[in-house]
C-alpha cells in the first residue's frame, strides 16, 4: 500500500509457537498417564491493535493478547474437555485434570474419537508445513493507526458535499500464532496475520439520510487499498444511495453485487455441513450427486491459496487438506465434514472440521456493470438485512437495498424492500456469475445473478 506501510518488525513467532509445542506435548504426555487413550491439544496466542476515530476525533484504541490451551480427553469413545487462559503450571495441571475427569463421567458416543490416524498430514521433508504466504506482521503503533484512520475519514468527508456525518474510520492489525497436536503423534503449527481499514459515512440530512461505507482486509498490510481510496469509495456508496425510493411487489431478476453473493455460498455451505445433515436439519440432506446449479456452475475449494484466508495444510483436527470441487458441472460432489459428523452419517471426513477453506465461485460472465448492462427490469442488491433464511427448508426472506436497473441501466437506489425466494430454486436459477472478484473473504466470487426472485416492497 506504498508509502503509509512499513512491515519490518522484529519476529519472536517461532519462539512463540515452539514454546506452545512444548505446552502442547506436555499435557499430552500428562492426559496419557491419567488413562486417557487418546487425547488431543489446541494452543493459541494472538495479538491486535485496534482504533477507531469520529469527527475527526478518537472514539476509542484498544491493544489486546489471547492465549487459551484447550485439552481433550477421551476414555475409549467418552470425551471430555477444558480450557483456559492461564500458562501457569498448576493450571495447566488442572486443565488436564478437569478434561480426563468430564470424560470419565460422560456417556459413551460411538463416533468420538480422534480423526483416523492414516489420514493426518504428513510435513515435507523439511519438517515444517506450508505457510501459503499468510504471515506478514505490520509494524504500525497507536498513533500511526489513528493517523491512517482519520485520513481514511477525512478523505471521505471532503470528498462530496452530501457527507454530513459519519459512523467513523478503524484501523487494524493482528496476528494468530497456533499449535494442534494429538496422540497420533501429530504436530501442526499455524501462523497469519490479518489487516484492515474501514469507514462508514451518512450522507444527507433528516429522514433522508442514508448510511454505507467501504473496508480493505489483508493478510499482508502492502495488499491494502490506501485510505484515501477507502474513504472516496465509503463517500460514494453512501452518497448514491440518496433520494432512494420504494418498489411495488414483483417478480424480477436480482443481481447480488459481489460482496452481497457470497452469502449465497455461505447459505449453501450451512446446508451441506455435517452437523445440519446428521439432525437432518438442511433442505440439502441426501443431496450429494443431485444437479443443484446450472451444469456450467462450479465451486472449488483450494486450501493451498497463497495469501487465502483460510489456506491450511491440515484441518482442525490435523487430517490433510486437498484441494476438491464441491460443485462440479452444477452436481453436488460432496459435504462438508469433520470426523465426527462423518462418522454419524457413514462417511469419511472431507478435512474439513473447523470449517470450509478458500472456495473458488467459477465465472461464466464478464464483470458486475456488464451484468447490468444485461438486464432489461431488474434489481441490483448492494446491502441484505436480517436473518430469514430457514435452514430446514431452505426458504429465503431478507430486508435489502440496493438498485433498480432498467433497459441495461441503474435508475434510482431503492430500499425499505424483501426479496425472497427459496434457496434450492435460486441456486438453480442462477444465470450468471462475475468476474468482479470480490478478495476480501475466503468465499471468493464475483457478483451472481439469479433470474427470478420476488422483490416485495410498497403496496
Amino acid at each position: 500500500m506504498n508509502a503509509v506501510i512499513d512491515s519490518a518488525i522484529h519476529d519472536d513467532s517461532r519462539d512463540r509457537l515452539g514454546q506452545l509445542e512444548g505446552i502442547a506435548a506436555q499435557l499430552l504426555e500428562r492426559a496419557r498417564a491419567q488413562g486417557a487413550s487418546q487425547v488431543e491439544v489446541s494452543c493459541s496466542d494472538q495479538r491486535g491493535l485496534s482504533v477507531n476515530v469520529r469527527m475527526g476525533g478518537v472514539e476509542t484504541v484498544e491493544s489486546n493478547r489471547d492465549r487459551g490451551i484447550s485439552v481433550t480427553a477421551y476414555f475409549g469413545q467418552r470425551k471430555g474437555s477444558a480450557s483456559t487462559a492461564d500458562l501457569r503450571e498448576e493450571s495447566l495441571v488442572a486443565t488436564v485434570a478437569q478434561a480426563c475427569a468430564i470424560a470419565k463421567f460422560t456417556e459413551d458416543d460411538p463416533a468420538a474419537g480422534l480423526a483416523d490416524a492414516a489420514l493426518m498430514a504428513r510435513p515435507p521433508a523439511e519438517g515444517r508445513f506450508p505457510e501459503f504466504d499468510s504471515w506478514h506482521p505490520w509494524s504500525i503503533d497507536a498513533d500511526r493507526a489513528i493517523d491512517l484512520a482519520l485520513a481514511c475519514e477525512a478523505a471521505g468527508r471532503d470528498a462530496d458535499p452530501r457527507i454530513e456525518n459519519s459512523d467513523g474510520a478503524s484501523v487494524s492489525t493482528g496476528e494468530s500464532l497456533s499449535v494442534y497436536a494429538n496422540s497420533h503423534g501429530f504436530v501442526g503449527q499455524e501462523r497469519g496475520t490479518h489487516h484492515s481499514i474501514g469507514c462508514a459515512l451518512i450522507a444527507g440530512r433528516g429522514e433522508a439520510m442514508q448510511r454505507d461505507g467501504w473496508y480493505s482486509t489483508a493478510l499482508a498490510a502492502e495488499d491494502l487499498e490506501t485510505p484515501a481510496a477507502i474513504g472516496r469509495r465509503a463517500a460514494e456508496r453512501a452518497a448514491s444511495r440518496l433520494d432512494a425510493r420504494q418498489l411495488a411487489t414483483t417478480e424480477m431478476p436480482v443481481l447480488f453485487s459481489a460482496e452481497m453473493a457470497r452469502s449465497l455460498v455461505g447459505h449453501l455451505v450451512g446446508a451441506v455441513s455435517g452437523g445440519a445433515l446428521y439432525r437432518r436439519a438442511s433442505f440439502l440432506v441426501d443431496a450429494a450427486g443431485q444437479q443443484l446449479f446450472p451444469d456450467w456452475f462450479s465451486i472449488v475449494e483450494d486450501p493451498f491459496l497463497a495469501r487465502g484466508f483460510r489456506s491450511a495444510a491440515f484441518d482442525s483436527e490435523g487430517v490433510a487438506t486437498a484441494r476438491t470441487a464441491l460443485i462440479e458441472a452444477g452436481v453436488l460432489q460432496r459435504y462438508v465434514l469433520g470426523s465426527y459428523s462423518a462418522r454419524k452419517l457413514g462417511l469419511a471426513t472431507t478435512a474439513n472440521a473447523g470449517g470450509v477453506h478458500n472456495l473458488l465461485v467459477g465465472a461464466n460472465a464478464a464483470g458486475r456493470d456488464a451484468l447490468v448492462a444485461g438486464m432489461s427490469r431488474g434489481l441490483l442488491v448492494t446491502e441484505l438485512m436480517g436473518q430469514g433464511v430457514n435452514n430446514v427448508t431452505g426458504d429465503y426472506s431478507r430486508g435489502a437495498a440496493g438498485f433498480l436497473v432498467e433497459n441495461g441501466a441503474i435508475v434510482h437506489p431503492v430500499d425499505g424492500i424483501t426479496i425472497a425466494g427459496n434457496l434450492r430454486q435460486m441456486f438453480a436459477a442462477i444465470e450468471a456469475v462475475g468476474s468482479d472478484l470480490d478478495p476480501r473473504s475466503h468465499i471468493r466470487t464475483g457478483s451472481i445473478l439469479v433470474g427470478r426472485m420476488t422483490v416485495a416492497g410498497a403496496q
